[in-house]
């Protein structure tokens, strides 16, 4: 332990879990117990027009977007806004939120929740399922474990099909 109560955390990027697919990987960089409670942290990459994560929100943490590379379409509340390179997008607590590549391009992002949950085992969850090893049910199930409720928006389906 250190003098601040809690070690550095220093995640190489060959070290770093990584799942998915073609259309979009996502690595696994520090979940809560790493960092104390403080944050979860990981970075997703998008092909040209993929989808990330369908709109849901969190009751207890905030989730930092912030674009490595390329361009990102994002659900903040009722707006979608798209983000570029260098750009930052917060959501609170409680806001619905999405995030996709935007149409035409892909989209490097940092991916930050701050206070952590952990959230590994739900990658590993929505890994399995893409796998066909879940089940849309297992996942539904999950939703209060991993502070991540699924809700329907239409102004991220209208953004999305546009």
């Amino acid at each position: 332990m250190s003098l601040y109560g809690h070690q550095a955390v220093h995640v190489r990027a060959a070290d770093a879990e990584t799942l998915g697919a073609a259309a979009g990987r996502i690595r696994l960089l520090a979940d809560a117990s790493a960092t104390g409670g403080a944050l979860s942290c990981h970075r997703v990459t998008l092909a040209e027009g993929a989808d990330g994560a369908n709109p849901h929100y969190h009751t207890k943490s905030a989730e930092l977007f912030y674009v490595i590379e390329g361009s990102a379409q994002l659900l903040a509340g009722e707006e979608v806004v798209t983000a570029h390179t260098g750009d930052l997008v917060v959501v609170p607590p409680g806001m619905p939120h999405a995030f996709a590549a935007a149409p035409g391009a892909g989209a490097d992002l940092l991916i930050v929740i701050t206070p952590g949950v952990e959230r590994f085992d739900y990658f590993r969850l929505l890994d399995r399922l893409r796998n066909g090893e879940a089940t849309v049910e297992d996942l539904l199930a999950s939703q209060e474990l991993f502070d991540s409720h699924f809700l329907d928006s239409p102004d991220w389906r209208e953004a999305r099909t546009g």
